[in-house]
């Protein structure tokens, strides 16, 4: 069986208005139109989630909420405390108690979502940013097992990765 994550980094987030502390940081315009472009992308390859884990800060609420804007999937959304600026580690356990969906969407932050993309895979792909994961990074990485808890690092193939830019953002 296969299992697959959608890995995605928040979009752009706004450090105007020192009004908000990091977590409560929204996103800007430019990260607003990058994640409706990666719903849109996800959409047109046929990659719906079933489930999300995601951070708990407001820039990846947002990030999910556009994506999902675009990709109307329904998915079971979890918001996660433990995800927010999360270290590769707890990415991974995250990901191993995600239990029986076989498509989830993970939404976090650098520099962990970056280092777990990269441990995650047994060969990152060859693209120039793929290593620092820029914001709305995403990857699409598929594993061939049948439970989410038995992930371990290096298991995971990726077979798309894109940056917003390369949409036109």
């Amino acid at each position: 069986m296969t299992r697959r994550l959608i890995l995605v980094r928040h979009a752009k987030s706004s450090w105007d208005g020192g009004e908000f502390d990091d977590h409560e940081r929204p996103l800007n315009g430019r990260g607003k139109r990058s994640a409706l472009m990666i719903g849109t992308w996800l959409r047109e390859k046929g990659r719906l989630p079933e489930r999300v884990l995601s951070s708990d800060s407001t820039r990846t609420r947002e990030t999910w909420r556009l994506i999902e804007e675009e990709l109307n999937s329904g998915a079971d959304e979890r918001w996660r405390r433990d995800l927010y600026h999360a270290d590769a580690q707890t990415m991974l356990d995250t990901l191993r108690s995600a239990g029986n969906a076989s498509t989830i969407l993970m939404i976090g932050h650098n520099p962990g979502t970056a280092i777990f993309a990269n441990m995650v895979v047994e060969h990152p792909p060859p693209h120039t940013r793929y290593r620092d994961y820029p914001t709305a990074a995403t990857a699409d990485i598929v594993f061939s097992l049948s439970r989410w808890m038995d992930v371990e690092w290096c298991s995971g193939t990726v077979i798309d990765f894109v940056i917003p830019r390369e949409l036109g953002a």
